[in-house]
């Protein structure tokens, strides 16, 4: 069975177009429902990102949950990784986290978590949806059973000690100076005071929300504002959240970037010497660098390769016994600490190894040279533009072009109507021309 509302991450699509209030509402009935197990009272944790829709589809699904006898716990704009941290310390049933993480403005979206504080897996999404088809009138909460909501205070200051304490305790940030870019976005209040109490020198960007400036240029996905600040602050490191603060990309001293392949490598290494890591190895995307896998290899250790999508990411963490996995665009999931990606605490973990080795960040993160990785992405209007003769052709000489010498990765994107084309070798020449005669055949087959 295809799943009708759910992609990779959740719910996600334009805010008031496939985002409605109505679905909302829906959703908080489905899943209220779907995770009403026993007698006891049932309730859920709601917070945001700091969108505008925000406030219609956190209300709608307030109505939705309360509809059908569940209490609701609101703690405003917040990290994802906070959300589930809260879902779980709270005792909740489920865990709503309201965002569409790296898009801008004019998308939202809607995350479910357990209450374990872990993504729903694709058979709880799929029981979801058919509770989203089906009538449940009948199903409502009598009068006296509806449930009741309120706002929760204080919940900043246990996700700044939940982060504090992944540190030693005898650790201090002090002589960094550090700016972070919180993308307008989720983390603007609780991740630079965290900071500021580790005692690091804390220069904050992207920490004016105004409901339409999240991710506008700005965060991990557009970290050239992060760059120049970084040089123009000499700063010693630059960290660059997305708008719900669930993946992280750094710059060094030097205003370049630094992706999730790199973190990957730099706490692995650190915990194989530390004898942290709980298996010889890490669980990483097949969109992570060939450099990478090789960089683990001579560590000694595995690069276990999953589908795109920190779940599938963290599935195969917890199926395989590893505590440390993620993604080339910064999903860092440190299982020790946290059930889903936590840019933070991700970096907090990087600046340790700063810390300790009291070398500069351009050298402590740069463990491998990346092999040359072309990504492309093509926009369509719907239909299966990978299903076209020309494209499947150009795809197939593609493959034999670069057989031996590198890897194509062609897939369409859970969250949003493009199709990433990926192409990784030793000869970037050859890889551009392959990457571009299929992008160019998704163009012509996509019009």
């Amino acid at each position: 069975m295809s799943r009708k509302y759910f992609g990779t991450d959740g719910i996600r699509g334009r805010a008031n177009g496939l985002i409605t209030p109505e679905l909302a509402l829906k959703v908080g009935q489905a899943a209220g429902l779907a995770f009403q197990r026993g007698d006891h009272r049932h309730r859920v944790v709601i917070g945001k990102d700091t969108r505008l829709s925000g406030y219609m589809i956190e209300y709608a699904m307030v109505a939705g949950f309360t509809s059908v006898g569940m209490d609701v716990l609101l703690v405003g704009p917040m990290p994802t990784p906070a959300v589930a941290m809260l879902t779980k310390s709270m005792r909740a049933d489920l865990g709503v986290m309201i965002s569409a993480s790296h898009n801008l403005f004019e998308d939202n979206g809607i995350k479910l978590f357990g209450p374990q504080g872990f993504k729903l897996s694709d058979d709880v999404e799929r029981q979801i949806e058919q509770l989203l088809d089906e009538p449940i009138d009948k199903r409502l909460a009598q009068s006296a059973s509806l449930g009741r909501a309120r706002r929760i205070d204080g919940v900043h200051d246990r996700y700044i000690e939940f982060a504090k304490r992944t540190l030693p305790r005898d650790l201090s940030l002090d002589g960094l100076r550090v700016v972070i870019d919180c993308a307008n976005g989720a983390a603007y209040k609780v991740v630079p005071e965290a900071l500021w109490e580790l005692g690091a020198d804390v220069v904050p960007i992207g920490v004016e929300p105004d409901g339409f400036n999240i991710n506008k240029e700005c965060g991990s996905t557009s970290p050239e504002a992060l760059s120049k600040k970084v040089r123009e602050m000499r700063a010693d490191i630059g960290i660059a959240l997305d708008g719900d603060a669930d993946r992280v990309i750094l710059v060094d001293e030097r205003g370049h970037i630094v992706d999730g392949d790199q973190l990957l490598a730099v706490i692995a290494q650190s915990w194989k010497e530390d004898g942290r890591l709980s298996r010889p190895g890490i669980v990483a995307t097949v969109m992570s660098n060939l450099g990478l896998e090789r960089f683990l290899k001579g560590q000694g250790l595995d690069l276990v390769r999953t589908p795109v999508g920190d779940r599938y990411v963290l599935e195969q963490m917890l199926s395989g016994g590893y505590n440390l996995g993620g993604e080339q665009s910064g999903h860092i999931i440190l299982s020790d600490y946290a059930t889903t990606g936590d840019g933070f605490v991700a970096a907090l973990q990087v600046l340790a190894v700063v810390q300790k080795l009291r070398r500069p960040v351009s050298e402590v993160c740069h463990r491998f040279d990346p092999l040359p990785q072309i990504l492309k992405n093509v926009r369509h209007k719907g239909g299966k533009p990978l299903d076209d003769s020309d494209v499947k052709s150009a795809i197939s000489d593609g493959e034999k072009r670069l057989n031996g010498h590198g890897r194509l990765l062609i897939r369409s994107s859970g969250t949003e109507p493009v199709i990433r084309v990926m192409g990784e070798g030793e000869d970037r020449i050859l890889v551009e021309d392959v990457v571009d005669t299929i992008v160019s055949a998704l163009g012509q087959a996509a019009a």
